[in-house]
């Protein structure tokens, strides 16, 4: 263990009862260490108590053991618990939702950093001066969280610097619904992992637009699966409703049309739903889920 992680060893816990099943995608489990809350639930040869991080870095992907795909995403500021530092890696999980993974650890700065908005725009800049002809220092994707405060009619202040504030709100209280924010991200690259204003996946997009509105959703399709309520056949679609495939989510923007990060067109898409079933490889629509 490394950077003062504490590492607990195993003779100090008893398993409470039969090992748990696990979702290794949520549950902070290697075969050599676990976090500390798990003690009695799983065995380990150690456990460590999490030392909390944020990202400091416009993005940063989360990656695998073997280092070699990404399996999520971390965003300006939001939390990362880390539990190992290694190689390079910091080896943990994501506070907002419990995904467990790897981040380079120069994207993180230890301790609590303090935040109260949150990027809602695709993306947003940072000017040296409550002006936008000033010089722009970074530019931030939508789902990014800082601490901000008013600053005049039409700015806010940073501890960098000054954003307009038609790109910014409190966190979990951004203007427009669902569909307004899936809109704002139309055209936007498909990417594995991504779940940012500047490229994401399927799941990504739909855990991004409600968590803006100050839903809280699970990062995979299937996870999501249980928000909200299933929806009878027999009752028509419409505006936000979710609708599931085999590995693949979307948002419907009314009853015909659906908007989705998708592979097929490596984007984020805007079209009748009756296209996206077509084209699915096996067993058409799983789900349709209403918040």
């Amino acid at each position: 263990m490394q950077s003062g992680m504490t590492s607990v060893k195993r003779s100090q816990f008893r398993l409470r009862g039969p090992q748990q099943n696990n979702d290794s995608r949520i549950t902070p489990i290697r075969g050599d260490l676990a976090d500390i809350t798990l003690a009695g639930k799983f065995f380990a040869p150690h456990y460590a108590k999490a030392k909390m991080a944020s990202c400091n870095t416009a993005s940063s992907m989360m990656i695998n053991a073997t280092h070699d795909t990404a399996v999520s995403q971390l965003l300006y500021g939001e939390y990362f618990a880390i539990l190992d530092i290694s190689g390079g890696y910091a080896w943990g999980y994501s506070v907002h939702d419990g995904y467990v993974g790897y981040v380079a650890i120069d994207d993180l700065s230890l301790g609590n950093a303090r935040t109260d908005h949150q990027i809602t725009s695709r993306s947003a800049l940072i000017f040296t001066d409550a002006s936008i002809k000033s010089r722009v220092i970074k530019q931030l994707p939508m789902g990014a969280r800082l601490s901000a405060k008013p600053y005049n009619d039409n700015f806010m202040q940073t501890a960098n610097g000054y954003i307009h504030n038609r790109h910014i709100s409190l966190i979990g209280k951004a203007n427009g619904d669902s569909i307004d924010l899936a809109r704002e991200l139309i055209g936007a690259p498909y990417l594995w992992g991504g779940r940012s204003g500047d490229a994401l996946d399927c799941s990504g997009l739909v855990q991004i637009v409600l968590g803006l509105q100050g839903i809280k959703a699970p990062r995979d399709s299937d996870m999501q699966q249980s928000i909200g309520q299933e929806i009878a056949q027999d009752i028509p679609l419409q505006r936000g409703d979710i609708i599931f495939f085999l590995g693949h989510v979307g948002i419907m923007s009314d009853e015909e049309n659906i908007i989705h990060a998708n592979a097929h067109w490596m984007q984020v898409k805007e079209e009748p739903l009756v296209d996206v079933v077509n084209r699915a490889e096996e067993g058409g629509i799983m789900a349709r889920r209403r918040l």
